[in-house]
Protein backbone atom coordinates (compact mmCIF):
# COMPACT_ATOMS: atom_id res chain seq x y z
CA UNK A 1 0.00 0.00 0.00
CA UNK A 2 1.41 3.08 -0.88
CA UNK A 3 1.44 5.88 1.83
CA UNK A 4 -1.33 8.37 0.48
CA UNK A 5 -3.33 4.96 0.41
CA UNK A 6 -2.03 3.98 4.34
CA UNK A 7 -2.52 7.20 5.16
CA UNK A 8 -6.40 7.16 4.46
CA UNK A 9 -6.95 3.97 5.52
CA UNK A 10 -5.33 4.71 8.81
CA UNK A 11 -6.74 7.85 10.09
CA UNK A 12 -9.92 8.50 7.61
CA UNK A 13 -11.62 5.14 7.10
CA UNK A 14 -14.21 4.36 9.17
CA UNK A 15 -17.78 2.48 8.81
CA UNK A 16 -20.25 4.39 6.90
CA UNK A 17 -23.58 5.86 7.57
CA UNK A 18 -26.41 7.47 5.37
CA UNK A 19 -24.49 6.20 2.47
CA UNK A 20 -24.77 3.76 0.14
CA UNK A 21 -21.37 3.45 -1.08
CA UNK A 22 -18.04 5.72 0.34
CA UNK A 23 -14.67 5.91 1.26
CA UNK A 24 -12.83 3.17 -0.84
CA UNK A 25 -14.18 3.92 -4.47
CA UNK A 26 -14.21 6.83 -6.87
CA UNK A 27 -17.39 8.20 -5.81
CA UNK A 28 -19.64 8.01 -3.05
CA UNK A 29 -23.57 6.86 -3.47
CA UNK A 30 -26.10 8.72 -1.14
CA UNK A 31 -29.67 8.69 -1.58
CA UNK A 32 -31.81 12.01 -0.33
CA UNK A 33 -34.86 10.96 1.30
CA UNK A 34 -38.05 11.71 -0.75
CA UNK A 35 -39.21 15.23 -0.35
CA UNK A 36 -36.01 16.60 0.67
CA UNK A 37 -33.70 19.15 -1.01
CA UNK A 38 -29.50 18.63 -0.87
CA UNK A 39 -27.70 21.45 0.42
CA UNK A 40 -24.00 21.42 -0.26
CA UNK A 41 -21.22 23.88 1.08
CA UNK A 42 -17.26 24.21 1.03
CA UNK A 43 -14.86 25.76 3.23
CA UNK A 44 -11.26 26.21 2.94
CA UNK A 45 -8.85 26.14 5.95
CA UNK A 46 -4.82 27.09 5.27
CA UNK A 47 -2.68 27.20 7.79
CA UNK A 48 -0.77 30.81 8.66
CA UNK A 49 -4.30 32.52 7.06
CA UNK A 50 -6.89 30.55 9.17
CA UNK A 51 -4.95 29.13 12.10
CA UNK A 52 -1.04 29.11 13.25
CA UNK A 53 0.76 26.98 11.83
CA UNK A 54 1.85 25.40 15.73
CA UNK A 55 -2.12 24.82 16.69
CA UNK A 56 -3.21 21.82 18.26
CA UNK A 57 -4.29 19.76 15.84
CA UNK A 58 -7.24 18.13 17.46
CA UNK A 59 -8.53 21.84 17.47
CA UNK A 60 -7.67 22.27 13.90
CA UNK A 61 -9.78 19.09 13.26
CA UNK A 62 -12.83 19.98 15.14
CA UNK A 63 -13.17 23.38 13.66
CA UNK A 64 -12.45 22.49 10.03
CA UNK A 65 -15.55 20.01 9.99
CA UNK A 66 -17.50 22.49 12.39
CA UNK A 67 -17.35 25.60 10.63
CA UNK A 68 -19.12 23.98 7.26
CA UNK A 69 -21.94 22.28 10.03
CA UNK A 70 -22.49 25.76 10.79
CA UNK A 71 -23.16 26.27 7.47
CA UNK A 72 -25.98 23.62 7.09
CA UNK A 73 -27.29 25.08 10.34
CA UNK A 74 -27.78 28.22 8.75
CA UNK A 75 -29.72 26.92 6.12
CA UNK A 76 -31.76 25.07 7.98
CA UNK A 77 -30.39 21.98 6.78
CA UNK A 78 -29.03 18.55 8.80
CA UNK A 79 -25.53 17.61 8.27
CA UNK A 80 -25.27 13.93 6.70
CA UNK A 81 -22.15 13.93 4.86
CA UNK A 82 -18.92 15.33 4.19
CA UNK A 83 -16.07 14.74 2.19
CA UNK A 84 -12.31 16.19 3.16
CA UNK A 85 -9.44 17.14 0.78
CA UNK A 86 -5.96 17.59 2.65
CA UNK A 87 -2.72 18.92 1.53
CA UNK A 88 0.16 18.50 3.93
CA UNK A 89 3.42 19.52 3.28
CA UNK A 90 4.82 16.22 4.84
CA UNK A 91 3.42 12.71 6.76
CA UNK A 92 3.36 13.59 10.50
CA UNK A 93 1.58 10.30 12.06
CA UNK A 94 1.46 12.67 16.06
CA UNK A 95 -0.16 15.49 13.83
CA UNK A 96 -2.97 13.40 11.33
CA UNK A 97 -4.10 11.15 15.02
CA UNK A 98 -4.66 14.19 17.10
CA UNK A 99 -6.16 16.02 13.84
CA UNK A 100 -8.80 13.19 12.67
CA UNK A 101 -9.62 12.42 16.25
CA UNK A 102 -10.65 15.87 16.35
CA UNK A 103 -12.80 15.77 13.19
CA UNK A 104 -13.99 12.57 14.03
CA UNK A 105 -15.02 13.87 17.61
CA UNK A 106 -17.20 16.61 15.22
CA UNK A 107 -18.51 14.31 13.11
CA UNK A 108 -19.81 11.96 15.82
CA UNK A 109 -21.53 15.13 17.79
CA UNK A 110 -23.14 16.41 14.71
CA UNK A 111 -24.04 12.85 13.40
CA UNK A 112 -22.16 13.71 9.96
CA UNK A 113 -20.12 10.94 8.06
CA UNK A 114 -16.97 11.21 6.20
CA UNK A 115 -17.43 9.59 2.55
CA UNK A 116 -14.69 10.70 0.56
CA UNK A 117 -11.68 13.15 -0.50
CA UNK A 118 -8.11 13.50 -1.61
CA UNK A 119 -4.45 14.00 -0.33
CA UNK A 120 -1.99 15.32 -1.46
CA UNK A 121 1.57 17.29 -0.64
CA UNK A 122 1.55 21.07 -0.14
CA UNK A 123 1.25 23.93 2.06
CA UNK A 124 -1.42 22.73 4.80
CA UNK A 125 -4.45 23.24 3.45
CA UNK A 126 -7.78 21.77 4.39
CA UNK A 127 -11.28 21.57 2.36
CA UNK A 128 -14.04 20.45 3.39
CA UNK A 129 -17.24 19.87 1.31
CA UNK A 130 -20.40 19.10 3.42
CA UNK A 131 -23.59 17.70 2.48
CA UNK A 132 -27.17 17.98 4.07
CA UNK A 133 -30.66 17.61 3.55
CA UNK A 134 -33.49 20.02 4.03
CA UNK A 135 -37.49 19.60 3.43
CA UNK A 136 -38.53 20.82 0.55
CA UNK A 137 -39.20 24.79 0.40
CA UNK A 138 -37.84 24.92 4.04
CA UNK A 139 -34.52 25.95 3.20
CA UNK A 140 -33.49 29.42 5.34
CA UNK A 141 -32.04 32.02 2.67
CA UNK A 142 -30.39 34.94 3.24
CA UNK A 143 -32.75 36.62 0.69
CA UNK A 144 -36.05 36.28 2.75
CA UNK A 145 -36.21 38.87 5.50
CA UNK A 146 -39.05 41.63 5.70
CA UNK A 147 -39.03 45.14 6.83
CA UNK A 148 -39.86 45.46 10.85
CA UNK A 149 -38.31 42.21 10.99
CA UNK A 150 -36.91 41.45 14.89
CA UNK A 151 -32.32 40.54 14.04
CA UNK A 152 -31.54 37.64 16.80
CA UNK A 153 -28.19 36.39 17.25
CA UNK A 154 -27.78 33.06 19.16
CA UNK A 155 -25.23 33.42 21.83
CA UNK A 156 -21.97 35.50 23.01
CA UNK A 157 -19.98 37.61 19.65
CA UNK A 158 -16.17 38.64 20.45
CA UNK A 159 -14.77 36.12 22.33
CA UNK A 160 -12.70 34.80 19.76
CA UNK A 161 -11.66 37.24 17.64
CA UNK A 162 -10.56 38.68 21.68
CA UNK A 163 -8.53 35.49 21.53
CA UNK A 164 -7.17 36.43 18.32
CA UNK A 165 -5.84 39.25 19.08
CA UNK A 166 -3.66 38.53 22.58
CA UNK A 167 -2.10 34.95 20.65
CA UNK A 168 -0.98 38.00 18.22
CA UNK A 169 0.10 40.23 20.88
CA UNK A 170 -2.45 42.96 19.61
CA UNK A 171 -4.56 42.95 22.84
CA UNK A 172 -3.78 42.15 26.66
CA UNK A 173 -5.39 39.48 28.53
CA UNK A 174 -4.46 37.10 31.55
CA UNK A 175 -3.31 33.65 31.08
CA UNK A 176 -6.45 32.07 32.36
CA UNK A 177 -8.81 34.56 30.36
CA UNK A 178 -6.96 33.55 27.28
CA UNK A 179 -7.46 29.64 27.68
CA UNK A 180 -11.31 30.62 28.11
CA UNK A 181 -11.77 32.68 25.31
CA UNK A 182 -9.40 29.91 22.83
CA UNK A 183 -12.24 27.54 22.97
CA UNK A 184 -14.38 29.65 21.06
CA UNK A 185 -11.58 30.23 18.61
CA UNK A 186 -10.22 26.51 18.31
CA UNK A 187 -13.58 24.68 19.03
CA UNK A 188 -16.51 26.44 17.82
CA UNK A 189 -19.77 24.86 18.70
CA UNK A 190 -22.26 24.93 15.47
CA UNK A 191 -25.89 25.81 16.36
CA UNK A 192 -27.34 23.15 14.06
CA UNK A 193 -30.61 22.05 17.00
CA UNK A 194 -31.21 26.16 16.56
CA UNK A 195 -31.19 26.04 12.95
CA UNK A 196 -33.80 22.81 12.33
CA UNK A 197 -36.10 24.49 14.78
CA UNK A 198 -36.02 28.37 12.70
CA UNK A 199 -37.00 26.66 9.66
CA UNK A 200 -40.55 27.44 11.43
CA UNK A 201 -39.81 30.46 12.72
CA UNK A 202 -37.30 32.65 11.28
CA UNK A 203 -37.49 34.93 7.58
CA UNK A 204 -33.48 34.48 6.98
CA UNK A 205 -30.32 33.67 8.38
CA UNK A 206 -26.66 33.46 8.29
CA UNK A 207 -23.27 31.91 10.51
CA UNK A 208 -21.09 34.73 11.51
CA UNK A 209 -18.35 34.00 10.33
CA UNK A 210 -16.37 37.20 9.27
CA UNK A 211 -18.55 39.42 11.51
CA UNK A 212 -21.69 40.28 12.99
CA UNK A 213 -21.94 43.44 10.40
CA UNK A 214 -20.78 41.77 7.58
CA UNK A 215 -22.40 38.58 7.75
CA UNK A 216 -25.79 40.44 8.79
CA UNK A 217 -24.44 42.82 5.96
CA UNK A 218 -24.95 39.64 3.14
CA UNK A 219 -28.79 39.25 4.28
CA UNK A 220 -29.55 42.91 3.95
CA UNK A 221 -28.24 43.29 0.90
CA UNK A 222 -30.06 40.09 -0.33
CA UNK A 223 -32.89 41.57 1.00
CA UNK A 224 -32.38 45.29 0.52
CA UNK A 225 -33.31 46.11 3.58
CA UNK A 226 -31.54 48.29 6.06
CA UNK A 227 -31.48 47.91 9.77
CA UNK A 228 -30.51 49.65 13.87
CA UNK A 229 -28.81 47.76 15.78
CA UNK A 230 -28.43 48.54 19.42
CA UNK A 231 -24.61 47.79 20.74
CA UNK A 232 -25.63 46.85 24.27
CA UNK A 233 -28.21 43.97 23.40
CA UNK A 234 -25.59 42.11 22.17
CA UNK A 235 -24.47 39.27 24.10
CA UNK A 236 -20.74 39.22 25.19
CA UNK A 237 -18.60 36.37 27.10
CA UNK A 238 -18.38 37.66 30.42
CA UNK A 239 -14.79 38.16 29.62
CA UNK A 240 -15.89 40.48 26.52
CA UNK A 241 -18.55 42.59 28.95
CA UNK A 242 -15.43 43.08 31.40
CA UNK A 243 -13.57 45.22 28.37
CA UNK A 244 -16.85 46.34 26.40
CA UNK A 245 -16.03 49.79 27.00
CA UNK A 246 -12.81 49.42 24.49
CA UNK A 247 -13.29 50.61 21.58
CA UNK A 248 -10.86 47.34 19.83
CA UNK A 249 -13.11 45.64 22.01
CA UNK A 250 -16.10 46.99 20.49
CA UNK A 251 -14.63 46.34 16.51
CA UNK A 252 -14.53 42.42 17.69
CA UNK A 253 -17.66 42.27 18.92
CA UNK A 254 -19.20 43.89 15.60
CA UNK A 255 -16.60 42.75 12.83
CA UNK A 256 -14.48 40.02 14.71
CA UNK A 257 -15.66 36.73 13.07
CA UNK A 258 -14.44 33.76 13.83
CA UNK A 259 -18.28 33.19 16.23
CA UNK A 260 -20.20 31.07 14.34
CA UNK A 261 -23.50 31.77 16.31
CA UNK A 262 -26.67 32.26 13.77
CA UNK A 263 -27.51 35.63 13.07
CA UNK A 264 -31.05 35.66 11.57
CA UNK A 265 -34.47 37.91 11.65
CA UNK A 266 -37.97 36.99 12.92
CA UNK A 267 -41.70 38.86 12.91
CA UNK A 268 -42.02 40.42 16.04
CA UNK A 269 -44.84 37.91 16.49
CA UNK A 270 -41.97 34.93 16.94
CA UNK A 271 -40.65 36.69 19.89
CA UNK A 272 -42.00 34.50 23.55
CA UNK A 273 -41.03 31.18 20.99
CA UNK A 274 -37.72 31.99 19.73
CA UNK A 275 -37.16 32.46 23.69
CA UNK A 276 -38.73 29.89 24.69
CA UNK A 277 -36.34 27.58 21.92
CA UNK A 278 -33.42 29.39 23.24
CA UNK A 279 -34.36 28.20 27.06
CA UNK A 280 -35.13 24.68 25.33
CA UNK A 281 -31.69 24.55 23.52
CA UNK A 282 -29.99 26.45 26.21
CA UNK A 283 -28.82 28.96 24.59
CA UNK A 284 -28.72 33.28 24.91
CA UNK A 285 -31.45 34.04 22.39
CA UNK A 286 -30.96 38.22 21.90
CA UNK A 287 -32.49 40.37 19.82
CA UNK A 288 -30.58 43.43 19.16
CA UNK A 289 -32.25 45.47 16.38
CA UNK A 290 -34.49 45.33 13.64
CA UNK A 291 -34.43 45.76 9.78
CA UNK A 292 -35.63 48.76 7.65
CA UNK A 293 -36.84 50.05 4.61
CA UNK A 294 -33.55 52.25 4.23
CA UNK A 295 -30.16 50.81 2.96
CA UNK A 296 -27.37 50.83 5.68
CA UNK A 297 -26.93 49.78 8.91
CA UNK A 298 -26.63 51.78 12.20
CA UNK A 299 -25.03 50.63 15.27
CA UNK A 300 -26.37 52.54 18.86
CA UNK A 301 -24.94 52.69 22.32
CA UNK A 302 -27.19 52.70 25.50
CA UNK A 303 -27.44 56.45 25.24
CA UNK A 304 -28.50 56.26 22.13
CA UNK A 305 -25.21 57.52 19.94
CA UNK A 306 -24.68 56.63 17.14
CA UNK A 307 -20.97 53.94 17.15
CA UNK A 308 -18.58 54.90 13.97
CA UNK A 309 -17.57 51.69 12.91
CA UNK A 310 -14.09 51.63 11.12
CA UNK A 311 -14.46 47.84 10.12
CA UNK A 312 -17.63 45.67 9.34
CA UNK A 313 -16.10 41.78 8.99
CA UNK A 314 -13.07 40.15 7.58
CA UNK A 315 -12.29 40.32 4.13
CA UNK A 316 -9.52 37.09 2.62
CA UNK A 317 -8.08 40.18 0.08
CA UNK A 318 -8.56 43.41 2.18
CA UNK A 319 -6.71 42.04 5.17
CA UNK A 320 -2.74 43.27 5.48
Amino acid sequence: MTPEFDLIARYFTRPQQHTDLGIGDDAALIAVPPGHQLAISADMLVAGTHFFTDADPYGIGWKSLAVNISDMAAMGAEARWATLALALPEIKAPWLAEFSRGFFDCADRFGVSLIGGDTTRGPLTISVQIMGIVPMQQALTRNGAKAGDDIWVSGPLGTAALALAAMQGHYPLTAEALAECSVALHQPEPRAELGLALRQMAHSAIDISDGLLADLGHILQASQLGADIRFADIPLSPIARQHMADKTVQSFVLGGGDDYELCFTAPSARREQISALGRQLGLTMSMIGQTRVQPGVDVYDASNMQLDIKKPGFDHFTQA
